[in-house]
């Protein structure tokens, strides 16, 4: 903020980096095929092995990220002050709350501005940060004050598939692998949210995300993600008749939160329909 002195270079600045250091785990899971299937199923059993250990693999690396990215501590209540207590869908007064904090930290957004176009009813959308949470959310969700949905976004630059739309300047991603708490949140009662067991509500965790929140660590390289074959009809010594064949994959992964304040976790229940 100091005015140049005329003539006078500036001290020069230097850049600097912190290590945060995560503990890389390794995954992996055959799928068995026997020489029977091999030589009378009728569908391509090996093509579609193949095909669903990658998807396998995919989604075993985000679940970790999930697991690891829940667990953060910057969190934020539908109501009151604990999980317990819980019986509040979520409001644009929290969406609001948790997007105050997260400016406060100085967390920058993950998207840019979507112009509006020329087409019939599109919406320019504002930079965003982005959040993450489970289908059962979608219902309330939509029902916020000012939702776009991803269909009336001007460019047509959705995140993902599982983008739905965007609320002021958060942009919401759902799938239905990020479990909620169950019966984690207030007894049953007049409040009609949903709850599994009939007996307390269940709690789903809302994840705000700014730039550079959290990272994951795979190793790259050529052997970071391997897929391996083994036909059926190749004799061992664990299996002399060449009775069994397998489809694996195997990758390491890890995944860490580089700053709590850049994120955080809204936890909220969700209206019974």
């Amino acid at each position: 903020t100091a005015p140049l002195v005329e003539g006078v270079t500036p001290s020069a600045q230097q850049m600097s980096y912190e290590d945060v250091t995560a503990t890389l785990n390794q995954y992996g899971k055959p799928i068995v095929i026997t020489d029977v299937v091999e030589d009378l199923a009728e569908d391509p059993v090996l093509k579609d092995a193949s095909m669903w250990a990658g998807e396998q693999a995919a989604l075993t690396t985000e679940m970790i990220t999930y697991g690891v990215i829940k667990a953060g501590t910057n969190v934020f209540y539908a109501n009151g002050s604990n999980r317990v207590g819980l019986n509040t869908a979520i409001t644009l007064n929290k969406q609001r709350a948790v997007t105050r904090a997260l400016k406060a930290q100085k967390a920058q957004k993950i998207n840019k501005i979507l112009d509006g176009s020329q087409n019939y009813n599109t919406t320019p959308i504002e930079a965003s940060y982005v959040a993450v949470a489970h289908t059962d959310c979608e219902s309330d969700i939509r029902g916020l004050a000012g939702f776009v949905p991803t269909a009336e976004y001007g460019s047509r630059m959705v995140i993902c598939a599982e983008e739905i739309g965007a609320v002021e300047d958060v942009r919401y991603v759902l799938s239905p692998e990020l479990d909620p708490f169950q019966a984690a949140g207030k007894a049953v009662g007049s409040d009609g949210m949903v709850a599994d067991d009939a007996t307390n509500n269940d709690v789903y965790p809302i994840l705000f995300f700014g730039r550079e929140a959290f990272g994951v660590v795979p190793l790259k390289g050529g052997n970071s993600m391997t897929p391996m074959v083994i036909n059926p009809g190749n004799p061992s010594k664990s299996d002399p008749m060449g009775q069994r064949g397998y489809v694996s994959w195997k990758c390491w992964h890890a995944a860490v939160i580089l700053n709590q304040s850049w994120m955080a976790r809204l936890e909220v229940t969700v209206t019974d329909l």
